[in-house]
């Protein structure tokens, strides 16, 4: 992923404070086998410290991929709009000289992955999965040898991804004038499609963090 210097977090506690911002959707990539593609798994996910928790069906082909290596990528992307060109055109310029762009946030993590398999840690590793999308705690205990989740085990795989590095970009034009930000986060927010206000409220947060880029 490449990034501008302008686009880079801030600090680790902003793409932290992101993440922990229901951004808890991902892919998990991993070199495929002699031969073979890349896998892609797209899939929830908690954290646990330095660690990135997952499970995946048994049957899913990415294991044989982590088997062969274990060196994987897992990559959150979110708060993406299309910024049409005459937005962006310069002052005094034609609006269609303009050139379009895209908003958006991405933090990648760069993580060697383990594979839980015992049902005891794969129990474990669902307690803590389930207190994170499912706080209300409404449902059957979740423990290996105990109906209902404890029969259900065998069927998936656990993931313990321990992160080595953290690559966050926060793609808002912000070496752009601060007028210029500002008049685009309000077209963004008007304009109301899909991502465009988280779009806008993470431009308005840069904004109010970095004001005018230096250098």
């Amino acid at each position: 992923m490449f990034i501008q210097p302008w686009d880079a977090a801030l600090d680790d506690a902003e793409w932290q404070t992101w993440i922990a911002d229901g951004h808890d959707f991902g892919q998990l990539a991993v070199n495929g086998p002699p031969g073979r593609p890349p896998v892609v798994v797209p899939t929830h996910f908690t954290t646990d410290g330095d660690h990135l928790l997952i499970h995946l069906a048994r049957p899913n082909p990415v294991w044989a991929a982590i088997e062969h290596d274990p060196e994987v990528t897992f990559t959150v992307i979110g708060d993406y709009a299309f910024v049409p060109g005459p937005w962006r055109a310069k002052p005094g310029t034609p609006p269609t000289e303009g050139v379009p762009t895209s908003y958006y946030a991405a933090v990648q993590f760069t993580c060697r992955a383990r594979i839980v398999d015992d049902p005891e840690a794969k129990a474990a590793l669902l307690r803590r999965q389930m207190a994170h999308f499912q706080p209300e705690g409404d449902h059957a205990p979740v423990e290996a040898g105990r109906a209902p989740y404890g029969r259900l085990l065998p069927a998936i795989r656990g993931l313990r991804l321990e992160v080595g590095e953290v690559r966050a970009k926060f793609k808002y034009d912000d070496h752009k004038p601060v007028e210029h930000r500002t008049a685009v986060a309000g077209r963004l927010t008007e304009r109301g499609r899909g991502l465009d206000v988280p779009a806008a409220r993470g431009q308005l947060r840069r904004l109010d963090r970095m004001g005018p880029w230096k250098p």
